[in-house]
């Protein structure tokens, strides 16, 4: 199966689903990065003649990408791939190819095996072995990394610092963010890791099916048109600010970039170089025209009753319109919560009951 037949069966077995709610050191996955290559018709063949689409994507190289860090030059096809941060394995997965390690996931993770279930979903259709999971709760494992034995390292989207790109860099080339830490779109981080596969054009077709998968969700919640939403934190325990996710941040930039509204504080913050500000608990006006907020919360149905009830109880908080009137999505700290970091995989996986809580909340 080709990149574009297993983009396009992917996306359909996705939403056919309901959108309800490692190996040692030693080891390494070059049955996964095989078993990967093979569904997706990417392999050298029965024959050992290699297919026209890799000629198409070795000819691709050398490839030379900038980025906040200088630039980096990738000279031949990548076979071993290795992702670090937040996202950034789902690009090659949702073009064929299963990484030999990436970064373990914590949070959102609904059944302790360090993915997301549609990280799940997309190696059982390449039929790929886990990848080498990457434990970063204190940083990122440089050895673990450099056991992998990659040819690249992928994290468009992240926040590397200078210090751990170089660490990074004398065991393979890194592709890191274009200009701002954890600022990269979902597009971008598509479009950037994809050109480093040497599968740009696949890319491409990643983000305009992405695209139309939004689209259509959209048409199923006509509510949510020019609606403005604000992605926020309000800490119970310090209410005299207010978090706000700026138009640079991913959740944020999402949202703006598929229709929905500006609300004024995005507009306030527009000049912040940064993907979070904070916003004094004195100026409630600042959010007259907002919405609803999204807010993470708990699973905890109460919980979240008891939070609202207690911003609503604050002198300030409570001028806040949405607040006031109980217009606060409240996305606990599961899988769907975990989506709405939007990326390749987990649009097809929760966009429609990412949605349908937006307008639960209006209603």
């Amino acid at each position: 199966m080709t990149p574009r037949r297993l983009l396009s069966g992917f996306a359909a077995a996705a939403l056919s689903i309901s959108l309800a709610a490692c190996s040692s050191d030693e080891e390494t996955d070059t049955e996964s990065t095989t078993a990967a290559e093979e569904t997706a018709g990417e392999d050298t063949g029965d024959g050992g003649d290699t297919t026209d689409g890799d000629t198409a994507e070795a000819d691709a190289f050398p490839v030379t990408i900038e980025h906040a860090f200088g630039s980096t030059t990738i000279e031949e096809k990548p076979e071993r791939v290795a992702t670090v941060a937040w996202n950034n394995h789902e690009v090659p997965l949702a073009l064929g190819v299963v990484p030999v390690g990436m970064e373990r996931v914590s949070w959102g993770d609904d059944d302790d095996n360090g993915m997301l279930p549609w990280v799940e979903e997309a190696l059982a259709e390449l039929g790929g072995e886990t990848p080498e999971l990457f434990d970063a709760t204190d940083g990122i494992p440089f050895e673990k990394v450099a056991n992998t034995n990659p040819d690249v390292i992928l994290a468009a989207y992240s926040g590397l610092t200078q210090e751990e790109y170089d660490q990074l860099s004398q065991i393979a080339p890194v592709v890191a963010y274009p200009e701002l830490a954890w600022g990269t779109s979902l597009e971008d981080t598509i479009l950037v890791n994809s050109k480093a596969l040497g599968l740009e054009e696949e890319g491409q077709q990643l983000v305009e099916e992405l695209d139309a998968e939004i689209a259509a969700a959209l048409e199923n919640h006509p509510s949510l048109e020019g609606t403005k939403p604000v992605f926020a934190f309000i800490d119970n325990s310090d209410m005299s600010k207010i978090g706000v996710y700026t138009a640079l941040d991913p959740r944020q930039g999402f949202l703006l970039d598929n229709g929905f509204g500006t609300a004024s504080i995005l507009d306030e913050s527009a000049d912040a170089e940064t993907f979070y500000v904070e916003v004094s608990a004195e100026n409630p006006e600042a959010f007259d025209d907002v919405d609803f907020l999204i807010a993470y919360g708990s699973n905890d149905p109460a919980e979240n009753e008891s939070s609202l009830e207690a911003w609503q109880g604050d002198a300030l908080l409570s001028r806040i319109p949405a607040i006031a009137e109980g217009r606060v999505v409240f996305l606990g700290n599961g899988p769907l919560a975990a989506a709405a970091n939007s990326s390749p995989l987990s649009v097809a996986w929760g966009i429609d009951d990412y949605f349908s809580l937006f307008e639960e909340a209006l209603n």
